[in-house]
């Protein structure tokens, strides 16, 4: 780490205990942190991004030891968990201390909690000492940052300073996994699955939306739960690859300029389309998404058609999908 990115740190964590925001980067996207002990400075957030004040947001530790501050009643699974998969893209429901303001969870009981995976995020951590509460640093509803510029993009002045760490290396959200109820809950996916999960837990755990989860947990309030968002400004519709040559003739016929993400390349009789190939695998589509959907998105297109994928592995990338079409006004076909 160079030595202005080690002052820039010390600034930022000098920022935060003044009860200022401030942007940086983690392994999954950049987030807007602020002191979560100081609910003034959290209501920050909210009103930079224009979040729902009943949104809960998630508390960034420097490491597992920290757990006890903020949660209370662990299960032995936690620290399983932690072991395993800390620093990393994985969120952990528990059951809330007194301690944790009431801004931070959005009322609830529950708070969510997590150590990531990047080294500015863990620097600012230490230097900082405490917990950081930290949505995506992006406005509310809409495509999520993988990049500082994103950030600034979105922000502007709004943020007082903007750690850039370069490109998030997964670039989409964590997985969020409660653990309050006997049977662990994926609330939203992520690129920890919930087979890796499975193997830490001894079972695998259960999706929000199955009708075997304690309905208390399918109700829960959690970042990126609500159907639509990280959504474009131009109307994204998702389209399975045999309906995707029907859909762009039709668009065509119409003269319309439509952007097109998929995992292959274009055809060449379509030169006339904006066409955007993304990577084949899970993993590489879910670092590139965010970036893909921006850039469409700037061109002043009439709608950004996007190959949908299918199968398990893809669960966390279709979530995305599916409330990026939400949340642009589109459905898909």
């Amino acid at each position: 780490m160079t030595e202005p990115l080690e002052q820039e740190i010390l600034r930022a964590a000098a920022l935060l205990r003044a009860g200022e925001l401030v942007a940086f980067p983690t392994e999954t996207v950049y987030g807007l942190g602020a002191d979560a002990r100081n609910p003034q400075a959290v209501a920050k957030i909210f009103a930079v991004k224009g979040r729902p004040a009943d949104h809960p947001l998630i508390v960034h530790l420097r490491g597992a030891e920290q757990l006890a501050y903020w949660a209370r009643d662990i299960p032995a699974e936690a620290s399983l968990l932690a072991e395993k998969f800390w620093p990393g893209p994985l969120t952990l429901i528990l059951k809330r201390t007194a301690s944790v303001p009431d801004i931070v969870t959005g009322g609830q009981d529950t708070v969510g909690l997590r150590v990531p995976n990047h080294p500015v995020a863990l620097a600012l951590l230490a230097a900082f000492g405490d917990g950081i509460a930290a949505p995506s640093a992006n406005k509310f509803g809409r495509i999520s940052p993988t990049t500082a510029q994103h950030v600034r993009e979105d922000l502007g002045d709004a943020v007082p300073l903007v750690l850039d760490g370069g490109p998030c290396a997964v670039g989409i959200e964590s997985t969020i996994l409660d653990l309050t109820t006997r049977r662990a809950v994926i609330l939203r996916p992520g690129m920890i699955t919930a087979f890796e999960l499975g193997r830490v837990l001894g079972r695998n755990p259960l999706f929000a939306d199955d009708p075997l989860a304690p309905e208390e947990v399918r109700r829960r309030r959690a970042s990126g739960r609500l159907v639509a968002h990280y959504a474009p400004r131009t109307p994204l519709v998702l389209t399975p690859d045999d309906s995707l040559p029907i859909v762009l003739r039709n668009a065509l016929a119409r003269q319309e300029r439509v952007a097109v993400l998929a995992r292959h390349p274009a055809p060449a009789d379509w030169p006339h389309i904006v066409w955007r190939v993304a990577p084949d695998d899970p993993a590489g589509f879910a670092h590139e998404l965010y970036a893909h959907l921006r850039a469409l998105d700037a061109l002043g297109c009439r709608r950004i058609y996007v190959q949908k994928p299918i199968g398990p592995a893809w669960r966390a990338v279709l979530d995305r999908l599916e409330r990026a079409a939400a949340g642009s006004g589109e459905q898909t076909p």
